[in-house]
C-alpha cells in the first residue's frame, strides 16, 4: 500500500522527500504503521523500476530565505514518469482482498477520486462484506461468551461491535451514493 500511496501523491504533484513524508503521514493516519525508514528505500525501488524519477535543483535556496541553514545540495524532487502513471492506474484498477483490509482500504479510499467508478463500487462492496462478516463473528462470539466476561471486557467487545456496525452503515451509504452517481452519469 505504500507504493500506491507514494505513486498517488506524486500523481497529484511532484514533491521532495520531506514533503512526501509529511503527506504520507497525513494520508496513512497517525494510527497506521508507517516507518520513515521505509520511504527512501521505496523511492529508490520505484525509481529503479522506472516509475518515478528525481530532479535536483541546481541552485540551493539563499541562506536568507527564512529556512535556517541549508546544505549546499538542493533537495531532490520526485515526480511520476509516464510509466509510473500507467502503473499507478493499473494498481488502482486491481481489486482483491488487500483492497478491503484496514490498511489497504484506507489507502485506496484516499485515491478514490482517481479511481474508476466501477472499481470504487467493487472495493466498497468488498469492504462491506468483510466488515459484515467481522460483525457476525463478533456477535457470535459475544453470544457464546457473554456470561464469562467481566463488565469491562463486555463493554469493550460491545464497543468494537458498535464500531463495525457503524462502518457497515457508512459503507452502505457510500455504495448507495456511488450507484446513484453511476446511474445519473449513464
Amino acid at each position: 500500500m505504500l507504493e500506491i500511496a507514494i505513486l498517488g501523491l506524486l500523481n497529484e504533484s511532484p514533491m521532495h522527500g520531506y514533503e512526501l513524508r509529511k503527506r504520507l503521514s497525513t494520508l496513512l493516519g497517525a494510527f497506521r504503521a508507517f516507518s520513515y525508514g521505509s520511504l527512501y528505500p521505496s523511492l529508490r525501488r520505484l525509481q529503479e523500476a522506472g516509475w518515478i524519477d528525481e530532479q535536483t535543483p541546481l541552485d540551493p535556496p539563499p541562506a536568507d530565505a527564512g529556512f535556517g541553514s541549508r546544505s549546499r545540495r538542493g533537495k531532490k524532487v520526485y515526480r511520476l514518469t509516464a510509466e509510473g502513471k500507467e502503473h499507478f492506474a493499473a494498481l488502482l484498477a486491481e481489486v482483491g482482498p488487500e483492497a478491503y483490509d484496514d490498511e489497504g482500504f484506507g489507502t485506496r479510499l484516499a485515491f478514490f477520486a482517481q479511481t474508476r467508478s466501477d472499481i470504487r463500487l467493487r472495493i466498497l462492496e468488498g469492504r462491506k462484506q468483510r466488515m459484515t462478516e467481522q460483525a457476525d463473528g463478533m456477535r457470535s462470539t459475544l453470544a457464546r461468551t457473554r456470561e464469562r466476561m467481566d463488565r469491562y471486557t463486555l463493554q469493550l467487545q460491545e464497543h468494537g461491535l458498535e464500531s463495525v456496525d457503524r462502518e457497515v452503515r457508512w459503507l452502505t451509504e457510500l455504495i448507495e451514493t456511488e450507484r446513484g452517481s453511476a446511474e445519473r452519469s449513464d
